[in-house]
């Protein structure tokens, strides 16, 4: 009796798993400073992120204020923590808002096809091709400032993304022999679209997700480095690096270092943990 000796686990299978998790801890880091961070301010653990009144001015990193405070007093430790609760609402909104348009969408264009399919490969073709930077910031300018309509601005721009992919691999679906069977059996396009295709095309849905996650951070960060993502007063990574950017000559780098860093590290998670999940599931 021959034994198969067990298959060696392949490089790129450790490092898509070690990637996701880190990725993974990342964001569920900054998604429970985005939870405890009201609790914390009302327990006075932490300063009102709005509020500066009683803090010096541009004063530097020390125990009482650990980040030290912007030019209108307010502690940039908290800025930067609440910046969290900021980001991630906009861009779960976005994402989510833009998965719930772009993957009906594309299931419907590609399985129907017609007249119907080269009217919507036009329209997100169209929206495709424009700059992501580019499009936000004109929706951002139109719809003015705000929560939703940040968040607004981003979901147009990647509802062309879900739309490409899920129409192109339902066109290729819909050509498979069980589509027929079952068209031939009686089956209507709604319950082949809910049975078939919504099941083959979701798998590729979590990669891109967490891709458009981490880009649509880093467009709200420059939506609010251009002024056109919050106002002021609501704690966002890019308004407050727009407002430190006056600040770095004359040596105040603190205001610029830590909401940068925040950024960074959290696209940085969402990078990974995309990049995790693209690895593992080619690999599978």
């Amino acid at each position: 009796m021959v034994v198969d000796a067990p298959r060696p686990t392949k490089p790129a299978t450790n490092l898509s798993a070690r990637l996701a998790r880190w990725g993974l801890v990342i964001v569920a880091a900054y998604a429970a400073v985005a939870l405890v961070m009201p609790l914390l301010v009302h327990l006075g653990l932490l300063s009102d992120p709005t509020a500066g009144v009683d803090n010096p001015v541009n004063a530097a990193p020390s125990w009482g204020h650990w980040c030290g405070t912007d030019r209108l007093g307010r502690d940039v430790c908290s800025r930067t923590l609440a910046g969290s609760g900021v980001a991630l609402q906009v861009v779960v909104l976005a994402v989510l808002i833009a998965l719930l348009i772009g993957v009906p969408l594309g299931m419907v264009s590609g399985y129907l096809g017609g007249g119907l399919d080269r009217l919507l490969v036009l329209l997100m073709d169209t929206l495709y091709t424009l700059p992501v930077l580019l499009l936000s910031v004109v929706l951002a300018f139109l719809l003015g400032r705000g929560l939703p309509n940040a968040a607004a601005a981003l979901c147009v721009v990647y509802i062309p993304q879900y739309f490409r992919v899920v129409r192109n691999q339902s066109v290729q679906i819909k050509a498979e022999l069980y589509i027929e069977a079952a068209r031939s059996l009686g089956a209507g396009p709604l319950w082949i679209l809910r049975r078939y295709l919504l099941r083959n095309v979701i798998t590729s849905v979590p990669v891109l997700l967490t891709l458009n996650a981490a880009d649509a951070v880093l467009v709200l960060g420059g939506l609010g480095f251009l002024g056109l993502g919050l106002p002021e007063t609501v704690p966002e990574w890019g308004g407050d690096l727009q407002l430190a950017l006056t600040a770095l000559p004359t040596g105040i780098w603190w205001t610029a270092l830590y909401p940068g860093l925040a950024l960074f590290v959290l696209v940085l998670g969402l990078a990974f943990l995309g990049e995790g999940l693209e690895r593992w599931l080619s690999d599978g």
